[in-house]
C-alpha cells in the first residue's frame, strides 16, 4: 500500500470548478516532493463553507488503484 501526505488550501470559489464537473482531476505536491493526481470527488466529504484546507493522507494499492483520502490531524 501506497501513502502520500500532503496539505491543500482551496478556496470555496476554487472548489466551485471541481464541483460544477470542470476540473475532475486534484494535482498536488506530496510533503516528500512526489508530484500525485487523484479524482476531486475524494474531498467532498471535506468541503465546508471557506472551500477545503488542511492536511490529508492518501492512500491506494501499489498499482495506485482504490484511493482513499483522509484529514491527518
Amino acid at each position: 500500500m501506497k501513502q502520500f501526505e500532503f496539505r491543500l488550501n482551496i478556496s470555496e470559489q476554487q472548489y466551485l470548478n471541481y464541483y460544477r464537473g470542470s476540473v475532475s482531476q486534484i494535482i498536488v505536491r506530496s510533503t516528500t516532493g512526489a508530484t500525485i493526481q487523484f479524482p476531486a470527488s475524494l474531498l467532498t466529504k471535506f468541503v465546508t463553507s471557506s472551500g477545503v484546507q488542511g492536511h490529508f493522507l492518501l492512500t491506494c494499492d501499489d498499482a495506485f488503484k482504490g484511493s482513499n483520502v483522509r484529514r491527518v490531524d
